[in-house]
């Protein structure tokens, strides 16, 4: 259980140690600010400890913002203060000191915890009310001031995302918040409802499988559910504070586990009627997977850059003065919401090969509208980029032995993104352009994994370094895709799939570490799987040395051992993972 100090004498009448209690705390008092540190001592130094004062007047939400939220080490709010274990020494020190000075006192330890050098994080409350009256009329005054805002509907609004796109904010988040509250009364954790989802998406994907035209409607039906309550279990974790590492991992995999399970459900429902879009369902993976990638490693690269500002990033922020160019510049680039809006209603009322036509244009369009736009960020802004994010670029890129052994050999390479594209043309090109099977393929693949090895030689902090790792996703995915279309044998574009599947799940994998801020995989899982250099080479040689019937079967034990390898790792990583709580609250994805 966590402990609270409260400091100062009892207020009559106040419901200050019952608000704490029922937010889970063990209450004991300490009459003045020398007692606190005695009683201090005597809380286990692996528990959340926090300091109140007992004149504290304010919204319970206001206590919960500052003094539940596991996502930092030291939070306070005025008139109360709290850390976790991993800030307990700072309190401590801060608790020594003679307690002089004017002010509540868990105020004075916030400053003199901040002063020491931990970070304490101060929570915007808004329209909430906390704080501490120095008589009996701002008392009376704070009180009036607690009586005249709506608690729960604050609480309720907070619960959304303050930036989403325009079908999760006007069609699903005025309901979807609701829910999150009747799931956290009835003690629902978020990671419930995003299994809840997940399950709901497979069974969409189960319906759709069918190729029957009640199975479309259905999994139309269930795909918009599976949203609703993804959507819910974020709001959920904002609504209770129910924050946690795992979590964010939970959300962000399964999302892509719903959407690409829905793709190959789809394609199967197709395939009963005879029609094969397997190339298209792994074609709207692969755009997917490589927007996205954009994304992550554009905002990895810029996260902590200095001089920050371009005339792009000027405009983009005019524009957003203009009310209704925020809505359409989300809406274009074909966020969550809208994506799965558009797949549901497609796949209720079309064909599975109209849905896949649909994603590819739609996603295409919006690929390239945020790529150029940050491309011209990025060549326009005078920005020096950290060692930290130039790391985060290398363990984007994924590289593997072949292409390691190239860069610690390799001189400094100016021309590195254009020595990588080169690379990415030649194996994909040669896999699409010479025969199946072709021994120059073996030849352009090796000749892919130098340039792209030399590409990563020295630290990645030049303005356009953040498209190698996009550009090496998309010449292993592409690779394979290829490969499986030529190979023209059944089974090869369903086990293309299921590979290209397992890598991204990798990929993903490896981004979220990183936001969580316990840095990549250990390279023994890089290496194991290949880098990205290692597969594009085994794939070609499986190709060549394989007759076209044999290549699927390779394929498949080859997605079945990377999944295996990965899914380990990870899941052994994420239940023991020591990272800080986290959530996504970045762009709709």
């Amino acid at each position: 259980m966590s402990t609270v100090i409260l400091t100062g004498l009892p207020v009559p009448g106040s419901p200050l140690t019952d608000d704490l209690r029922s937010l889970g705390f063990d209450v004991r008092p300490a009459p003045a600010p020398e007692d606190a540190a005695a009683v201090l001592a005597g809380v286990p130094a692996g528990q959340r400890v926090a300091v109140v004062d007992s004149a504290f007047v304010g919204h319970v939400h206001a206590l919960r913002l500052a003094l539940t939220d596991p996502r930092f080490d030291a939070c306070a709010v005025p008139g109360a203060f709290t850390v976790q274990p991993a800030a307990r020494a700072a309190l401590d020190e801060a608790a020594a000191l003679p307690a002089d000075g004017s002010g509540p006192y868990a105020d004075r330890l916030a400053s003199a915890v901040e002063a020491g050098g931990t970070a304490v994080q101060r929570p915007d409350l808004g329209s909430l009310v906390a704080a501490v009256p120095a008589d009996a009329a701002e008392r009376e005054a704070a009180a009036a001031a607690v009586a005249a805002v709506d608690e729960e509907a604050v609480r309720l609004r907070s619960a959304v995302k303050s930036r989403d796109g325009f079908f999760t904010t006007f069609f699903i988040s005025p309901y979807s918040r609701h829910i999150a509250r009747w799931c956290a009364r009835r003690g629902l954790t978020p990671n419930q409802v995003t299994t809840a989802s997940l399950v709901t998406a497979l069974i969409a994907a189960g319906c759709a499988a069918t190729g029957e035209r009640w199975g479309y409607v259905t999994a139309g039906v269930l795909l918009l559910v599976s949203f609703v309550l993804d959507c819910t279990d974020g709001q959920l974790a904002r609504y209770s504070l129910q924050y946690s590492t795992m979590g964010a991992w939970l959300d962000a995999t399964f999302d892509r586990a719903k959407e690409y399970s829905f793709y190959a459900g789809l394609a199967l429902g197709a395939a009963r009627t005879g029609d094969d879009v397997w190339a298209l369902a792994l074609g709207a993976m692969v755009l997917m997977t490589c927007r996205h990638v954009v994304d992550f490693s554009f905002n990895e690269a810029n996260h902590d850059a200095t001089a920050n500002t371009s005339p792009t990033a000027a405009l983009s922020d005019r524009l957003d003065s203009v009310g209704w160019t925020v809505w359409v510049r989300r809406m274009i680039i074909l966020p969550i919401g809208e994506r799965w809006a558009m797949i549901a209603v497609l796949t209720a009322f079309t064909t599975p090969r109209i849905v896949f036509y649909a994603l590819l244009v739609g996603c295409a369009f919006g690929a390239l509208y945020t790529t150029a736009g940050r491309v011209l960020r990025s060549v326009t802004r005078k920005a020096v980029r950290t060692d930290r994010a130039a790391g985060a670029l290398a363990d984007l890129a994924d590289t593997g032995p072949l292409a390691e052994l190239v860069a610690r050999s390799a001189v400094r390479q100016p021309l590195r993104l254009l020595f990588a594209a080169l690379g990415a043309a030649l194996a994909v090109g040669s896999a699409w352009a010479l025969p199946y099977g072709s021994g120059t393929v073996i030849f352009c693949a090796l000749l892919y994994a130098v340039l792209s090895g030399s590409a990563v030689a020295t630290p990645l902090k030049g303005a356009l370094d953040w498209l190698l790792p996009p550009l090496f996703r998309a010449a292993e995915y592409l690779t394979v895709l290829v490969l499986a279309v030529k190979a023209d044998v059944p089974g090869a574009l369903p086990a293309a799939f299921g590979l290209v599947a397992a890598v991204a799940y990798h990929h993903y994998d490896t981004v979220y570490r990183i936001r969580g801020g316990s840095g990549a995989p250990p390279r023994w899982l890089v290496w194991t799987i290949g880098g990205h250099d290692g597969r594009v080479l085994l794939t070609v040689v499986l190709a060549a040395v394989l007759a076209r019937d044999a290549f699927p079967v390779a394929l498949t034990a080859l997605a079945v051992f990377v999944a295996l390898v990965v899914l380990v790792e990870s899941i052994r990583f994420w239940v023991s993972s020591g990272a800080p709580a986290v959530h996504d609250e970045g762009e709709p994805a």
